[in-house]
């Protein structure tokens, strides 16, 4: 019963968004005949503003029905407390979980649904927004965690999405009230073969050293794909 309010929140958002706002959306890298077919982890870098739900706009409709269906959906405790914005989440997906960012029991828990044969992960890997300074909320710069790796680890088979945000600080970075609406927003986006994945990274034998290459890879991609536009430079663009 869940799935369809969720479902009609989810085209909603889509139909709004696309009214307020354009988007610049390009693939990087080999596309498959049908990148959305078997796709199991949606991960976002970078992660700099709540509204980052306008990304469902960019979605083919049966995509927003497997979201509202399977969706396992890891989300900061803080954010979840969030009047507006907790609503919002808890609301979008089936299964949305509020995580410590701590390697406990909330994160044993979107180990345990992700693993599913039909869920649908959609994860933020840095784990906190970017500030206008392009660091994080304590002036450090933004990392990718390794908890993703645990996700591709666990997955038998399947695809991953990599969508490499321009960032939206030009909409809504994170403290400002209000939107500024009709802003273009930049995404590019990338389809990866989960089990090719893992061998081009040496398997995970070694989940340790594992870790520690999925990190360096995806930070690497994010920083070679991302198309920075707007206020925002990390350090690591300058």
């Amino acid at each position: 019963m869940r799935s369809l309010p969720a479902l009609l929140l989810l085209v909603l958002w889509k139909a709004v968004s696309r009214l307020f706002f354009r988007f610049d959306v390009a693939w990087v890298g080999k596309v498959p005949e049908d990148p959305w077919k078997d796709l199991r982890i949606i991960a976002v870098l970078h992660h700099t503003s709540l509204y980052e739900p306008v990304f469902v706009s960019i979605l083919p409709n049966h995509m927003l029905w497997r979201i509202a269906r399977d969706a396992v959906v890891p989300i900061a405790s803080k954010t979840m407390d969030r009047k507006g914005a907790g609503w919002m989440f808890r609301f979008a997906g089936r299964r949305v979980i509020p995580v410590s960012r701590k390697r406990d029991f909330t994160w044993q828990q979107v180990l345990h649904f992700c693993c599913g044969p039909r869920a649908l992960t959609i994860i933020f890997p840095e784990g906190r927004m970017m500030r206008r300074t392009g660091l994080d909320s304590e002036g450090k710069p933004m990392t990718v965690k390794a908890g993703v790796a645990d996700l591709i680890a666990g997955m038998d088979s399947g695809r991953m999405l990599l969508a490499y945000s321009g960032g939206l600080h030009h909409v809504a970075a994170p403290g400002d009230r209000f939107p500024r609406l009709f802003q273009e927003i930049s995404l590019r986006l990338e389809v990866l073969d989960l089990g090719e994945y893992r061998e081009s990274l040496g398997g995970t034998q070694n989940m340790d050293s594992f870790r520690k290459r999925v990190v360096e890879d995806l930070t690497e991609r994010r920083n070679r794909y991302a198309p920075l536009r707007g206020p925002t430079l990390p350090q690591w663009a300058a």
